[in-house]
């Protein structure tokens, strides 16, 4: 059993270019779906089934004329439907090529819009969808058969955005048993009972099943669902059956381009064909139908020069190509492109648009050479001035400022063989700044004739030749000016032998006026002598000496001694040059050799290390120095006879001990050295030796004698002086300790040493009863009454400020020896005697500190065995 199917609904097929009148339209899909009877195959135990539209050549026929069928089942009409004013009905015949099958249907089309078209197949009466028969296999008393299978579900479509009425039936869901029992029908899966939830439900009487919102097939563009069926009991009755529903595709979307601006190049001068950039819009519908396929279009150029379409798109890929030649960015650098992307293949009167704006830079390329703006420049320049621009070369350039195509390089090519020019170039203006690199000589050249030529930083292109305004001449004339005297040699070195005698002619050491046009008078000064040896002419140079030349002088490095002169004309301004003088110095032998070391030690006993190694120092150079002659003058004899001098080499001798034995002491040996010199020179040295007794490594053991010998006189007496001081310091101190011991011994003890607990009694500060002449109040230095229990005085007695005229009271006198046992009562008397004494003033009065009253906790004999004895003198009682 075979069916043909409907799927599918109205497309476009863009029509071609060459032929718009020959417009077939896509107005349906047809699909043809083969059930065959299964057949029963022992060695796989499987039904097998076989989609006849995949295994055999089928064929389609159409009733009608106007329209045709394509094998894969597309239905095309073969001219314009502009004149369909009804619906049109024909019918479809499928035939098979290789059997006589024969398949039918019937298409009715109706001239309209796609949800009229959509609205108008919902308007169809739903069909039955069937679960299918079970097969049974067993050993029943019918053996095995075959049953007939029921067709293949096929899929649901659904179109997006419809207006409704809502909820909408699609289908009616059957099973075969629903005659004998009561069945129950349900549904599954995404957009029923799982999210979505909610979009599709289902009749559990009837198997009406419902779409109930519009649908959205950009969100989700298929479902897929189940189909149960169950017996009052909830027992399943039917295999469950899958529905697979599309969302047919509804043009509701405008392609959207990936940027609303782009931004693309083009070198100026490109030929028609060049790519200048790609533009892209994507639109969210399928991209397999018409609603998805996406064509481009320019709507507008800005400028239009030179002509109105000078770029073309690619209506698939949207690439922009130039279509024409012309550009050309001194005229126009930059395009305004408005870009139409449309769906429906381009299809303006069904199709959605949108626009962007395409922003087409034309670049530059080096087609306009650099022009010199004039033909000849001119300019002037002062001799011996370096690094100054001479003048400017303007040029202009209609390329791209700033860049290589734009920036200009200049090159003298003729009328400077030396070098004395160079040309920079301003990187702001591209003026060419020719500058003096090397100094010009007026007496030498007084002008230049120099020829330049401009190009730019990047080669011209190709085919554009360099403009005859690239060449311009340059003249250049040179100032003179006042130049300095020059010493034609600087600096200069002459050759003499040291010691020549003050007046002597060294040399003349002339210099010379560059200015030849000018004559000038140079006059000469010495600008620099160290050691002030030497004198210059001021007329003619002529350098002479004021001392002796000392080679040996330290104004002299290896050998060579400098000078420095001035030479100055009386040019206005004055100009002056200095030149150096060195004069090299032959030595002489003007320096005899002196001895080295001039101290030394040996052992008293001769040993075989007992030698010092002595040797000399010449300021003079070779040939007037080593090697050297050491020997021993003849007087005193004891010198020869006590030490002997053996050669080593040429530079050093050795002096010892002649003798086995030689006292410890301090020697002075002199010694006679010679030098090699013509005449050689000789000077009489002396080494001071100390002899000592060694050890038996060789080193001095008891050095004190021989380094007390060693000393001299004025050290010797400084130490007397030293030890004369020390000695007078001792003794003024011991004189003074025991005039301090005899004071001591003559004062009267006031206690008994065995009583006395103190460390010692010093006295500070006895200054007496003060100054009497100052007005202080004096009151407050009066007696407490408080005191009177502690210090026994006769009633009616009280001190007073002022000093009585009156005689004045008798003290008790103390005895020279006293016992300690009286000291209680020559205290307490002399306190009597103070108190009945009004002349004594309060300054001398007993001053009471911290006195706490007499209920005070504190007590002398809390405090220890001293305040305790205290107590027992001054206090009244045991209590107190």
């Amino acid at each position: 059993v075979c069916r043909i199917l409907h799927a599918g609904f109205l497309k476009n097929h863009a029509a071609t270019a060459h032929n718009r009148r020959s417009v077939s339209w896509v107005i349906y899909e047809i699909n043809l779906c083969c059930y065959q009877q299964p057949e029963f195959v022992r060695s796989h135990h499987s039904d097998q089934f076989e989609d006849c539209q995949r295994s055999r050549e089928v064929g389609f026929v159409s009733s009608d004329p106007n329209f045709s069928v394509r094998p894969d089942g597309s239905v095309y009409a073969e001219q314009e439907l502009a004149n369909l004013s009804e619906p049109v009905q024909f019918m479809v015949t499928a035939r098979g090529f290789h059997d006589a099958h024969i398949w039918e249907t019937t298409v009715k089309l109706a001239l309209g819009g796609i949800e009229e078209m959509l609205s108008r197949a919902w308007d169809s009466q739903p069909r039955v969808i069937k679960f299918p028969r079970k097969h049974q296999r067993g050993s029943s008393s019918n053996g095995l058969r075959r049953q007939k299978r029921d067709w293949v579900i096929p899929p649901i479509n659904v179109p997006e955005n419809s207006r409704g009425p809502f909820p909408h039936m699609l289908v009616r869901i059957r099973s075969d048993q629903d005659k004998a029992a009561g069945i129950r029908y349900s549904i599954t899966g995404a957009g029923a009972d799982q999210p979505p939830s909610g979009i599709y439900n289902i009749d559990p009487i009837s198997g009406n099943m419902f779409v109930t919102q519009p649908l959205d097939r950009e969100e989700r563009a298929s479902f897929h669902l189940r189909a149960h069926a169950v017996d009052m009991n909830g027992n399943q009755v039917e295999n469950p059956i899958d529905l697979y529903i599309y969302v047919i595709d509804m043009n509701d979307n405008r392609p959207e381009f990936h940027n609303q601006v782009y931004n693309g190049s083009v070198a100026e001068g490109s030929k028609p064909g060049s790519s200048v950039m790609q533009v892209t819009a994507t639109d969210s519908e399928d991209s397999t139908t018409a609603n998805g396929m996406v064509r481009y279009r320019i709507l507008s150029q800005t400028p239009h020069s030179p002509i109105p379409n000078m770029f073309t798109i690619n209506s698939e890929t949207g690439d922009i190509v130039t279509v024409a030649a012309g550009l050309d960015r001194e005229k126009v650098s930059q395009y305004t492109i408005i870009v139409q992307a449309t769906d429906m293949e381009g299809n303006l009167n069904f199709g959605l648009s949108n626009t962007a704006t395409a922003l087409i830079s034309i670049t530059d390329i080096n087609d306009n050479p650099p022009e010199l703006t004039v033909r000849t420049f001119s300019g002037e320049v002062l001799e011996n001035k370096v690094n100054v621009v001479v003048t400017n070369l303007t040029v202009v350039d209609r390329d791209q400022p700033h860049s290589p195509n734009w920036n200009a390089v200049y090159r003298i090519v003729s009328g400077d063989p030396s070098g004395h020019f160079a040309i920079r170039t301003n990187p702001i203006t591209n003026e060419g700044m020719l500058t003096v690199v090397k100094a010009v000589d007026f007496e030498m050249n007084r002008a230049f004739m120099l020829t330049v030529v401009v190009s730019n930083q990047a080669h011209l292109a190709s085919g554009i030749q360099s403009s005859l305004q690239s060449t311009a001449g340059v003249t250049i004339s040179v100032q003179d000016v006042n130049e300095p005297p020059v010493f034609p040699v600087n600096p200069k070195m002459i050759r003499f032998e040291e010691g020549v005698p003050a007046g002597t002619t060294l040399t003349v050491f002339a210099a010379q006026d560059p200015d030849h046009f000018i004559h000038q008078i140079v006059r000469y000064s010495k600008l620099s002598d160290p050691a002030n040896w030497l004198k210059i002419n001021r007329t003619n140079g002529q350098i002479t000496t004021m001392a002796v030349l000392d080679r040996e002088s330290m104004y002299v490095r290896n050998n060579v001694y400098e000078a420095t002169f001035l030479a100055f004309d009386n040019g206005s301004p004055q100009a002056s040059g200095t030149g150096t003088l060195q004069i090299y110095l032959i030595d002489v032998n003007d320096n005899a050799p002196v001895l080295i070391p001039r101290e030394s030690q040996v052992c008293e006993r001769a040993r075989p290390n007992s030698r010092v190694n002595i040797t000399a120092s010449d300021a003079d150079a070779d040939p007037n120095v080593g090697p050297f002659v050491f020997e021993l003058p003849s007087f005193p004899a004891s010198v020869r006879r006590n030490w002997t001098i053996s050669r080593l080499s040429g530079d050093y001798a050795q002096l010892r001990l002649r003798i086995p034995y030689l006292e410890a002491s301090v020697y002075e040996i002199p010694v006679i050295v010679s030098d090699s010199g013509n005449p050689p020179l000789s000077n009489r040295s002396v080494i001071r030796v100390k002899v000592c007794p060694c050890d038996d490594n060789g080193d001095c053991s008891a050095t004190g004698a021989v380094a007390a010998a060693g000393l001299g006189t004025g050290a010797i007496i400084a130490i007397l002086i030293c030890i004369i001081i020390l000695l007078s310091m001792v003794l003024l101190f011991v004189v003074w300790m025991k005039r301090r011991e005899k004071e001591r011994q003559a004062k009267p003890l006031l206690i008994d040493p065995e009583d006395d607990v103190r460390d010692n009694i010093l006295k500070y500060d006895e200054e007496g009863g003060g100054e009497e002449d100052q007005d202080y109040d004096l009151s407050q230095l009066q007696q407490p009454e408080s005191l009177d229990h502690i210090i026994s005085k006769p009633a009616g007695v009280r001190r007073v400020d002022e000093r009585p005229v009156i005689a004045e009271s008798q003290y008790p006198v103390r005895p020279s020896l006293p016992h300690p046992g009286d000291i209680g009562d020559f205290i307490n008397d002399g306190l009597r005697a103070a108190d009945n004494d009004p002349t004594a003033p309060p300054y001398d009065s007993l001053l009471v500190f911290d006195y706490e009253g007499s209920g005070s906790t504190d007590s002398f004999n809390d405090w220890g065995p001293r305040l305790k004895k205290l107590a027992d003198f001054y206090g009244g009682g045991e209590e107190d």
